[in-house]
């Protein structure tokens, strides 16, 4: 995976095949959004009508525009703001990619936290979420071999009932979220909580500080040990009663749905942040690929095994909450959850239940830790080469550099985990990468496809590989993916709603804080293309001709030789 090539001078850093190295980078990279925060799409993901419009979007834009960049880091060797060379005016495109990124390190490693605080409360003959007898249960705690259909009451389905010793272990063994009023009420960090931050970010400043000479290393680890407990787990789990059932409900196919708008903007959305597209960090380990190497397999390999491993963990999933509405006798769409109560409830909840439960327990959030970490030292890593590919004073002092980004999340990280850390931690997860990240990849489709060129591009691809990619590929960059991105954009925009969590509402001024992260980010691309347009000089037009073309070919300009000024460049394909 990594070689001398260009600037790029990295000889020893890797003892591996660059294909494989690739392939697990990009592959860790793709499950970022799925196994933890993202979790909340499973219950929907490949269930019902939903598959359709899954694979639909993958085909038209999620391998497009996966290949796209993996192509763009690979041609250009360089970072996500450095890439933009090819057309100078979207270099605020880059920045937003990294502070999106950078936004999301501030929360993701909290998670990470959390499954190294219930990994290390796992070792023990007794889960402490399996009774109600606790320091931190609430009087009402429900004993769940008492439970049954009768205790729920008034509708609540059993997925919101959050008096299980499984939940309150979460909400007030672990966040302490009883004690807090609101996000206007956060109080102190917790100090079981900070210590665990720490160590995580203790990990990753070290699998990074030397680059991908240490972080390729650690990736062979967290990138295959997740696979092999994922087949565990899955084996376990459908052997135990009810998960027939389970699975069932996840290929049920229900074809009415497909007239529901909802069904085809989840697909969207879910294929968009499953590949990872736009965060920076394809481009940004596709750049120290061999230039030679075939990155169009890569694409296409790496994005079918993220969606078959989506597939494949369904049945994982869905066969223990066909077992969890069997042993509680309600309807499977009863237990099913969403996000954190899914991952850090529910499925605690039912490995405790089973005989071995500290073995499973144990082996269950080890996985959830490798597939965090290696996650995190993507996303850090786009910040890092994107940054010190920009700045040679950073990459010079790479190691001083490393540890002040991974210092600084730290510190803001701090907000995540007080009282009412998980309020801010929600609005960032819902503002920091939503909208703002698909406006990005807007930006970064329409800048190659129409600014730089289709056809251009696909000669750079030719010059890699031997080989110009087909008129399919050609097509979605240039119209589909671009019309995708667009249509999610709107539709992420129209149907805002006001930020809730469970029963809590979201002040006015949360909501206008989190608009405020969402825009800081989308802001870079216009700003920079005014910065760039005012820091040109010569006439409009010269100006113009500048900003839009490649930096190998400013000399054509001054020849009044400009490609996008001719309309042969707009309707090429």
């Amino acid at each position: 995976f990594i070689h001398k090539s260009l600037h790029r001078s990295v000889s020893t850093h890797f003892p591996c095949c660059p294909s494989k190295c690739a392939t697990f980078y990009q592959l860790t990279r793709e499950r970022k959004m799925q196994p933890i925060q993202r979790l909340q799409c499973l219950f929907t993901v490949f269930s019902g009508a939903f598959l359709i419009p899954y694979i639909l979007f993958l085909i038209i834009a999620g391998m497009p525009l996966f290949y796209m960049e993996l192509a763009l880091g690979q041609y250009n060797r360089e970072g996500a703001a450095t890439v933009w060379k090819i057309c100078p005016v979207f270099k605020g495109v880059g920045y937003a990619v990294i502070l999106i990124a950078l936004y999301v390190g501030f929360y993701y490693n909290v998670i990470i936290a959390w499954s190294l605080y219930y990994l290390f409360s796992s070792f023990t003959f007794e889960l402490p979420w399996t009774n109600c007898h606790n320091s931190w249960n609430s009087p009402n705690c429900t004993d769940p071999k008492l439970f049954n259909a009768s205790v729920l009451g008034n509708g609540t389905k059993y997925s919101k009932y959050k008096l299980t010793p499984a939940a309150e272990f979460y909400e007030r063994g672990v966040l302490h979220l009883h004690e807090s009023r609101g996000i206007h009420d956060l109080g102190l960090p917790r100090w079981q909580l900070s210590l665990c931050l720490l160590v995580v970010v203790i990990i990753l400043f070290f699998s990074l500080w030397k680059g991908v000479k240490t972080s390729g290393k650690v990736v062979w680890i967290t990138a295959t040990l997740p696979y092999v407990v994922l087949f565990v787990l899955l084996i376990h789990g459908i052997t135990l009663p009810g998960a027939y059932n389970g699975i069932n409900a996840y290929l049920h196919i229900d074809f009415r749905r497909l007239k529901e708008a909802t069904v085809w903007i989840d697909a969207a959305t879910q294929i968009f942040y499953s590949l990872g597209a736009g965060f920076g960090v394809l481009i940004a380990f596709a750049s120290y690929n061999k230039f030679d190497n075939n990155c169009y397999r890569d694409a296409l390999l790496t994005s079918t095994i993220n969606c078959v491993t989506s597939f494949i963990s369904g049945f994982a999933i869905f066969s223990i909450l066909g077992y969890m509405a069997h042993e509680h006798k309600v309807k499977i769409e009863d237990v099913a959850t969403e996000g954190a109560g899914l991952v850090f409830i529910l499925y605690p909840e039912a490995i405790s239940t089973l005989s071995g439960s500290t073995f499973w327990a144990v082996v269950f959030f080890i996985m959830l830790l490798t597939l965090g970490i290696d996650s995190s030292m993507g996303g850090m890593e786009a910040v890092i080469t994107g940054l010190a590919d920009d700045f040679h004073l950073l990459k010079q002092h790479r190691k001083l550099f490393t540890f002040g980004v991974s210092f600084g999340t730290f510190l803001l990280a701090l907000f995540c985990i007080t009282n009412g850390g998980i309020y801010v931690l929600t609005l960032l997860d819902t503002f920091a990468a939503g909208t703002s990240i698909l406006f990005a990849v807007l930006m970064e489709a329409i800048g190659v496809s129409w600014f730089y060129g289709v056809d251009r591009f696909s000669e750079d691809i030719q010059q890699m590989m031997g080989f110009k990619p087909g008129l399919y590929w050609r097509l979605c960059w240039k119209f589909v993916s671009p019309a995708f991105l667009l249509f999610v954009v709107i539709v992420s925009i129209i149907n805002f709603k006001p930020l809730t969590y469970d029963d809590y509402t979201f002040p006015l001024w949360a909501n206008r804080i989190g608009w405020g992260i969402a825009l800081s980010s989308m802001i870079l691309v216009p700003a920079y293309i005014i910065y760039k347009f005012m820091n040109v000089r010569g006439t409009f037009k010269e100006r113009l001709a500048y900003c839009i073309t490649p930096e190998n070919e400013h000399q054509l300009v001054a020849q009044g030789n400009v490609r996008q000024f001719k309309l042969q460049h707009w309707l090429t394909i």
